[in-house]
């Protein structure tokens, strides 16, 4: 398949926000473009998106020369903490895994600080759009989010219920001369243990607890816990799930530490029915996983042949700033820029009849974007 030129590129870039590097495997994904098209209504806030590391230009000049060499102390006196740390067996692994794709992501890398016209869009990504066509609103965040975590574990949750609002077809309001207000539809159904689906052709806007929610066309999301997973089993096979993405809460230090977010031990993952959710056809799973080795061991030698996963390929996930460098030195041992999401096929062993292919996502707890490169 050949790479289209700069130019093409860019404007393959501008209309889809994926941009192709010439001669390399790597891709520059712009979650705001992307997400965006999925709507029919509305369109999602660049500015809200990228408010937690984009700073403009304006920022980063203002920084005194006492910060710069701060931070740089900081740095050389971190770096030469790791080397002259002496690495265990495990951590030995985890830096040999390191090595073997050290070369690929400094080519991602390179590749993107040399596609100048890229660049330029990159640093205003904040802005961008404010020129453009405008659907009926933005996407923007509350100035109060919801916990669904914490609303979900109390003891009134079975009796939250969420309102689905309903636009009829456009066509049809057009030609009656009425306001769109007055063509829609309302449907209340419970928000936890329950499959809540939008199955028209347009956005609905969904009302929780005072807050508004956006769900696109042709979609549907589930929130529970693991232990109500079972639930989403389907009762025939050809109705399961062809593709899986799960971002499990992995333990992790830091977010113990800083009480970010709730975290599980690995093995609880092993009661995941992946095998019984898949697809008559097979299905595509997508697991992230930070950079431990031993979350990388537990899920090479335990999870997948417990999940009846064979392992099919890796995608890194090179975390940038909005001029393009690296969030975080590429060799920092404990503070690598980039994370992975590993690929593989799950097939259940049952005979092919006749099936309808479904394209559904199973959510756990999050879904993800990933790519060589993503800011």
């Amino acid at each position: 398949m050949a790479v289209p030129e700069p130019n093409d590129r860019l404007s393959v870039f501008l209309k889809t926000g994926i941009y192709q590097f010439e001669g390399s495997k790597a891709v520059f994904i712009d979650p705001v473009r992307i997400l965006t098209r999925s709507y029919t209504r509305f369109r999602v806030s660049p500015s809200a998106y990228y408010s937690r590391f984009f700073n403009s230009i304006a920022d980063h000049s203002t920084e005194t020369h006492n910060n710069c060499s701060g931070n740089l102390k900081k740095r050389k006196r971190n770096k030469k903490k790791e080397k002259s740390h002496n690495l265990n067996s495990r951590e030995q692994i985890a830096d040999q895994r390191h090595q073997e794709v050290r070369s690929m992501l400094l080519k991602a890398h390179e590749a993107l600080l040399k596609s100048s016209e890229l660049l330029e869009i990159v640093k205003n990504l904040r802005n961008v759009g404010c020129d453009e066509e405008r659907h009926e609103t933005d996407v923007i965040s509350q100035d109060s989010e919801l916990d669904f975590v914490e609303v979900g574990s109390v003891w009134q949750a079975p009796l939250y219920e969420i309102t689905l609002n309903f636009h009829k077809d456009e066509m049809m309001v057009k030609n009656a001369g009425f306001p769109p207000s007055q063509f829609c539809k309302q449907r209340v159904v419970p928000v936890f243990n329950n499959l809540v689906a939008n199955e028209e052709s347009s956005d609905m806007v969904a009302e929780f607890l005072n807050c508004r929610y956006i769900v696109p066309k042709k979609s549907c999301f589930y929130m529970s816990d693991l232990g109500k997973i079972h639930n989403l089993i389907p009762a025939e096979s050809d109705r399961g799930f062809n593709l899986i993405v799960i971002d499990p809460p992995w333990e992790n230090s830091s977010a113990h530490q800083k009480l970010k977010y709730r975290t599980l031990p690995n093995r609880h993952f092993l009661s995941l029915p992946i095998k019984q959710l898949t697809h008559t056809a097979g299905s595509l799973v997508a697991l992230w996983v930070t950079n431990r080795e031993k979350l990388r061991s537990f899920v090479e030698n335990e999870l997948f042949p417990k999940w009846g996963v064979k392992y099919a390929a890796t995608f890194y996930w090179l975390k940038v700033k909005s001029d393009g460098l690296l969030i975080s030195e590429l060799d920092l041992f404990h503070h690598r820029p980039y994370e992975c999401v590993i690929l593989g096929y799950c097939h259940r062993e049952v005979s092919l009849s006749n099936h309808r292919n479904q394209s559904y996502v199973f959510r756990c707890p999050f879904i993800s974007l990933c790519s060589l490169c993503r800011i």
